[in-house]
């Protein structure tokens, strides 16, 4: 009888012991002002998280106090273990033991659940601090309930937040712009990622740097989540990026797709079912995901974002050399070349007289032009080409013309190429990766910014455009009625006094803000959503195949 009480507390011991109440997602940005522990005055250090039995480590920056890690971990809060999270930082030596530099301790039950903490720990027995980003997620038994209770079903609570980005609270807290709510129902026919035909797919949201996950679905293919997240807004021109990923609890998760939704994209309360893509999101992969999306935002508030700098996103992919990418950018910025190129043969073809009408025509309104030629007419003239497109122009080209440029077929073969080669090869090819990851970075921000003034004047984003024709009008009016020193000297006195009035404020340009915004025809790619092919879905697989 004992040892069958024994067995039960052991059985029960482990159940627990397997069980587990929130992931904790972990984003490691940063250390400040670390201590040196090398002859040289500097350190290598990286970071070792702990919590119960859990232990992860980072990369090693080497020869650095203020390290950028900017690497994301997501451990498991399980029944029996505790909540603290031990953070350790070291420093690395070849040969040797490493060194510690410091550490400290987070206390997770202090953090509210559902949102992302932007914490600077300082470090113990030593100086420094750690930035981190942390979110706890809870687990499936307390998000299928909260379906139910979602705020903007509720129409009581709905009237309040739409109270609060009204237009009467244009002028209070600027950082906040709108509220999103994302629910995530199912997903039908993902990818296999076990050897048992099955997967175990859970599914991360983010939104620039707030990152929320759902529970596991254990061994299923058509997963169904029902869990309800939301999201603050400050800047309505975020995208935002849900991925589905496979759990392996010996390694990191395997990727099963992923799509994203620029916010001004979604319609409000529509159950949609988007087809997942690849990383690149260049193309489809196996499987539907249903989610059912609400925005509310203050308008004014959301145009005055658009003119600051975007808020920078800590966790992204580092670059890396591609002869493909590399290409593809040429390419675009000979686009854009091109366009410049036949503006100005048709311009030389009207001083050439190759058509004597043309030329006519053109003279006479040359002459108009500049012999009446106001300032002010020069953002009018903009204003017209952007009213003119919005009638006899149609923003939905931008895609196709631009997919006619770029190959994604070739990025297998890309990869297959990189893993044949050779490993010395490789060893140089690092020395000056650096100067090819320069270029290509160069010619995608060339590409990009000409892109972007085109899909402006395309409404390829009709918010943005509206947005554009708004500060159009008021320039033409400015320049028509106030001298034009007087537009400079106040643009003057605004950007010398701006360090004055707010020592912490960044410099910015308004008009490159302004254009970060437009999407770039890669970007445009990446956003388009793919149509669901019913062959693919399982309930028409059910209804055509009963047995």
């Amino acid at each position: 009888m004992d040892q069958q009480q024994q067995s039960i507390r052991l059985s029960e011991l482990h159940r627990k012991s397997q069980l587990w109440r929130g992931i904790v997602s972990i984003a490691l940005i940063e250390g400040r002002n670390l201590i040196p522990m090398d002859p040289n005055g500097l350190s290598d250090p990286y970071v070792k998280f702990r919590l119960g039995p859990q232990k992860y480590k980072s990369k090693t920056v080497p020869k650095t106090l203020s390290p950028q890690w900017r690497e994301q971990f997501d451990l498991h809060l399980y029944e029996e273990s505790g909540g603290v999270l031990e953070i350790t930082v070291w420093d690395k030596d070849t040969g040797r033991r490493d060194d510690f530099i410091g550490r400290c301790q987070l206390d997770l039950s202090t953090l509210s659940k559902e949102q992302t903490h932007h914490l600077e720990l300082a470090l113990e027995e030593s100086r420094g601090y750690v930035v981190l980003l942390v979110t706890l997620t809870a687990s499936a038994h307390v998000s299928i309930a909260d379906l139910s209770v979602t705020p903007l079903d509720d129409p009581l609570e709905r009237s309040e937040i739409l109270k609060r980005y009204g237009v009467i609270k244009s002028f209070s807290n600027w950082r906040d712009v709108g509220i999103v709510q994302v629910k995530v129902m199912r997903a039908e026919g993902l990818m296999a990622a076990d050897v048992t035909g099955k997967s175990d797919p859970f599914c991360v949201l983010e939104l620039n740097n707030d990152r929320l996950q759902t529970h596991t679905v254990y061994k299923n293919l058509n997963p169904e989540w029902n869990k309800v997240f939301t999201f603050n807004v400050k800047d309505i021109h975020s995208v935002l990026e849900v991925t589905v990923f496979d759990e392996d609890r010996d390694r990191s998760a395997d990727f099963l797709g992923k799509v994203a939704i620029p916010l001004l994209h979604i319609r409000n309360g529509e159950q949609k079912s988007y087809v997942l893509k690849n990383k690149e999101l260049t193309g489809p992969t196996k499987g539907v995901i249903y989610l059912e999306i609400d925005v509310i935002y203050n308008t004014f508030k959301a145009a005055l974002k658009t003119v600051v700098p975007a808020e920078q996103k800590y966790i992204e992919e580092e670059p890396k050399v591609s002869k493909q990418l590399l290409q593809q950018n040429f390419n675009r910025v000979k686009r854009c070349i091109m366009v410049l190129i036949s503006y100005g043969t048709y311009i030389n073809s009207c001083f050439e007289w190759e058509s004597a009408q043309r030329s006519i025509v053109s003279f006479v309104l040359f002459v108009v032009v500049v012999w009446n030629f106001e300032l002010y007419m020069l953002p009018l003239a903009l204003l017209l080409l952007l009213v003119w497109n919005y009638f006899f122009s149609s923003s939905r080209e931008t895609a196709d013309s631009a997919e006619a440029v770029f190959d994604w077929e070739d990025e297998e073969e890309d990869k297959e190429d990189k893993e044949s080669e050779p490993k010395g090869f490789m060893g140089k090819l690092y020395a000056i990766q650096d100067v090819f990851i320069s270029v290509q970075s160069a010619l995608d921000d060339v590409a990009s910014y000409g892109e972007r003034i085109k899909n402006t004047g395309n409404w390829t984003v009709p918010f943005l455009s509206w947005l554009a024709i708004a500060a159009l009008c008021l320039a033409t009016v400015l320049l028509y009625l106030i001298p034009l020193r007087y537009l400079v000297l106040a643009w003057g006195v605004n950007k010398f006094t701006k360090k004055l009035r707010d020592p912490y404020m960044i410099d910015n340009n308004e008009l490159l803000d302004f254009l970060s915004r437009v999407p770039s025809d890669v970007q445009v790619m990446h956003y388009r959503e793919l149509k669901v092919d019913p062959g693919q879905s399982p309930n028409k697989r059910r209804r055509t195949n009963p047995s």
